[in-house]
């Protein structure tokens, strides 16, 4: 079920008023009524891959109560390697297997080896990379001792698959997300309100950014050597904010649903885009990904406190690792790379300029620092964006040619135009709210309320008028 469906408008309003006009007496009610919810939720694309996110679901519980029961250290690895197989095995089996097997079969064609093997019609079940993620963390957090196990299934199972986050995130940690399910929850109108505020903004980068950037997108990398450097140019700045717009559209609208709730996620994006270096986008951008590989990768691999050596190898790791976590593809293996390389070397100037740590100034040192991270960013964006390696590799080509300093050849220069002007909305807006959650919190929030309430109202215009007929899913339904 998709967020911008008409059966999510439908869904979720069912939902919020069973869940606070019904279920509101019983905690455990209430999280039974959302693991209902969620898996209808999740069971409406296809129900078939339910048992997996049960199978995930009841091995973490009981690995947990086993962590607790056993205090040998033996006992305990087995179980902690028993929830990482599991996980891993589940992720590594759906996403990856075909990708292993195929490099298999072209590595041995390099040598002039050609061997026969088969690979599977395996569909990729929706969001696997992500509750995967999130039930993995609760079981190395318990082993590790940090958090205590919950003996409550019904809260640990509705913590697994809460609807809102389940297919794309934010990635919740159990010490901050579970013990709201232990807890009564109370209906709060000015989180209600917050929340349809936030809802709307992410709607309206989703609908109406992200979806129409898609459409140019489509077009120019399918076709890149039908169009000129200067067109290819825009092609890569519409990704830019494609991506950007859609992700970020949808941690909003997740964060948002479950203020309805009564329940609070973590911020997953913060303006990531007005960041003045590698490392302060990463920072900012997929923060709940970005914190999950620092916490559960790179710190237990020793982090920053090594060798120079070591510490390369750790980014490399850590980025490689997390650029296959996107895809079963050499793409976004590249793009990992890519960002380790341009991490590695950021670190290495911003150290000897001894700047890691310096405040924040907004002038014309900070606009330049802004679109040289906001460009390099972007230049990878290719690579992620691609359908190959050579496909890739084309789209440079094409990129970098006389052309360049010509004008796009598109036909349809007005709705050119008014995307154009739709994403200076969003730079404008988002800047204003750059010390925020979202953009549009405290937006007009000190002017009259009619101006406050004709913005919202101009959104859903802008929704209304601008958005895609058809139901487009978010592009990391895909990973």
């Amino acid at each position: 079920m998709l967020f911008n469906s008409v059966d999510f408008a439908l869904f979720l309003p069912i939902v919020f008023l069973l869940y606070w006009g019904v279920t509101h007496k019983s905690i455990k009610l209430q999280n039974i009524f959302i693991v209902v919810a969620s898996y209808l939720f999740y069971g409406w694309w296809d129900w078939h891959f339910l048992f997996l996110i049960v199978t995930s679901t009841l091995v973490d519980f009981f690995v947990g109560i086993g962590l607790k029961k056993y205090h040998s250290v033996k006992s305990r690895k087995a179980l902690l390697v028993l929830s990482i197989i599991t996980n891993v095995g589940i992720l590594v089996f759906f996403k990856y297997y075909n990708f292993f097997v195929e490099s298999f079969v072209n590595a041995f064609s390099l040598f002039g080896k050609d061997i026969s093997a088969s690979t599977l019609n395996l569909i990729l079940p929706v969001g696997i990379s992500f509750y995967t993620f999130q039930t993995l963390s609760y079981s190395i957090d318990v082993y590790k001792r940090n958090i205590e196990p919950t003996t409550n299934f019904f809260a640990f199972t509705a913590f697994v698959c809460f609807f809102p986050q389940l297919v794309a995130g934010p990635i919740e940690r159990a010490k901050h997300l579970l013990p709201q399910f232990q807890k009564k929850r109370h209906f709060n109108y000015n989180d209600g309100v917050d929340g349809l505020k936030q809802i709307l903004w992410g709607l309206f980068k989703k609908m109406v950014i992200a979806d129409n950037c898609g459409r140019y997108v489509d077009i120019l990398f399918s076709n890149s050597s039908d169009y000129s450097s200067s067109s290819l140019v825009l092609g890569v700045l519409f990704f830019s904010f494609q991506i950007y717009a859609d992700f970020s559209g949808y941690s909003d609208i997740a964060i948002g649903v479950a203020k309805l709730f009564g329940f609070k996620l973590k911020q997953n994006f913060a303006t990531p885009y007005f960041s003045k270096s590698i490392i302060e986008f990463w920072q900012r951008w997929h923060i709940s990904l970005s914190t999950w590989f620092r916490d559960y990768v790179y710190i237990p691999l020793g982090g920053s406190k090594v060798g120079t050596s070591r510490f390369i190898c750790n980014i490399l790791l850590v980025f490689i690792i997390s650029g296959f976590w996107h895809g079963a593809s050499w793409t976004f293996i590249f793009w990992g790379f890519f960002h380790a390389i341009l991490y590695l070397i950021t670190y290495y100037i911003m150290r000897k300029r001894k700047d890691l740590a310096k405040a924040k100034v907004y002038g014309f040192k900070y606009v330049i620092q802004v679109l040289i991270t906001f460009s390099v960013v972007s230049f990878a964006w290719i690579f992620f964006r691609a359908e190959s390696l050579d496909n890739a590799f084309v789209y440079i080509g094409n990129l970098f040619s006389v052309s360049l300093f010509s004008i796009p050849n598109f036909t349809d220069i007005r709705s050119l135009s008014v995307l154009l002007f739709f994403i200076s909305v969003l730079l404008i807006v988002e800047w204003r709210g750059r010390e925020e959650p979202y953009a549009i919190k405290l937006l007009f929030y000190n002017r009259i309320k009619m101006i406050r309430w004709s913005f919202y109202a101009l959104l859903l215009f802008f929704i209304g008028m601008y958005a895609n007929t058809d139901e487009v899913p978010f592009i990391y339904f895909q990973f």
